[in-house]
């Protein structure tokens, strides 16, 4: 099974594309977002996709404290998940959204508890076809935290490689 529809999400994995799709439906309290990432986390699992497409436009934000735990939480869980091996998140977000967010991964990536997950990258969009091109970037596909810089895609997106 290659996808899962929830009331509040939409998970599906494009084997064609390697990218697991996960399409916030509405907006939702601690519980649901985090039932939403622990069920993306089990289709990544059966299907070992390491590249991520988040797009939070119809959420919104969640909040700082579920963020936090998708930095660290989260984060740990999918990179065991993974056997250690890079993977990329990109969060599609309204253009509203785009500034605040770009702060909170900043704060959290300057945290010294975070050099442990640099493995998984976190960047944002307020376009697909900009998020889809850095997730299939073939030069990033290997690149461990902090070696290579990516070239620009959106501006104002942040890229914690």
């Amino acid at each position: 099974m290659h996808s899962i529809d929830l009331t509040y999400v939409r998970l599906n994995y494009r084997p064609d594309l390697e990218v697991l799709f996960v399409r916030w439906t509405q907006p939702v309290g601690s519980e649901e977002h985090r039932a939403g990432y622990h069920a993306a986390l089990e289709l990544a699992k059966t299907t070992g996709v390491m590249r991520w497409q988040i797009d939070l436009r119809s959420r919104g934000l969640a909040s700082a404290e579920d963020f936090e735990w998708v930095l660290t939480t989260f984060r740990a869980d999918l990179l065991a998940s993974l056997g250690g091996r890079p993977a990329r998140i990109a969060y599609l977000v309204a253009p509203y959204h785009l500034e605040l967010l770009n702060e909170r991964l900043q704060k959290a990536e300057a945290a010294p508890e975070q050099s442990q997950l640099q493995q998984v990258h976190f960047k944002t969009f307020t376009g697909e076809q900009s998020a889809q091109q850095w997730l299939s970037d073939p030069v990033l596909q290997n690149v461990s935290a902090g070696a290579l810089t990516p070239p620009p895609t959106d501006s104002g997106a942040l890229s914690t490689e």
